[in-house]
């Protein structure tokens, strides 16, 4: 397969995972598996929360479609798939683990107006400790913050963290 059609679908596998992760997120998370995301609603308190299980689970299918491209006879689409999932996870864990939840020390500050909001869209969806009421739940795609401050003032249900005491 042409070089550029592989490149076409890794990166539309990419943007496809921000839909599949903001419905997972929204309504799996924030659902019926609240019992392992409600970890990444409190403090962390050691290196790992259950949480993370999901991005375990969410390794499997690219393992399986790299393998089974490479393989397994499936071609270099299905490699291809599993690559453009991988990549968003390493996107996911830049963005999400490192950077907004300092799961790994860095100096890196915001500067553009996108990454900003990103970020900003992020720690407003953990303001609220409770399986309800969150906002935002894409990782790379977020509506703007205003927007964010009126549903979070609308919002039913939601149990709102207190403000943490410094020193």
């Amino acid at each position: 397969m042409h070089a550029a059609i592989l490149a076409l679908i890794f990166l539309a596998t990419v943007a496809a995972m921000e839909l599949f992760a903001y419905v997972m997120h929204r309504w799996v998370m924030h659902g019926p598996g609240w019992f392992l995301h409600a970890s990444h609603h409190r403090v962390r308190t050691g290196a790992f929360e259950l949480n993370d299980l999901y991005g375990v689970m969410f390794a499997v299918p690219s393992v399986v479609l790299i393998w089974l491209g490479v393989r397994g006879g499936w071609g270099d689409a299905a490699t291809a798939v599993g690559a453009g999932i991988a990549g968003y996870g390493a996107i996911y864990f830049g963005f999400h683990d490192w950077i907004v939840h300092r799961r790994l020390p860095h100096r890196i500050v915001p500067k553009s107006a996108y990454f900003k909001r990103i970020v900003q869209a992020h720690r407003l969806h953990h303001v609220v400790e409770s399986k309800h009421g969150a906002v935002s739940f894409g990782f790379l795609v977020a509506p703007p913050l205003d927007v964010l401050n009126e549903q979070l003032r609308h919002s039913q249900g939601a149990r709102l963290r207190q403000p943490q005491r410094q020193g």
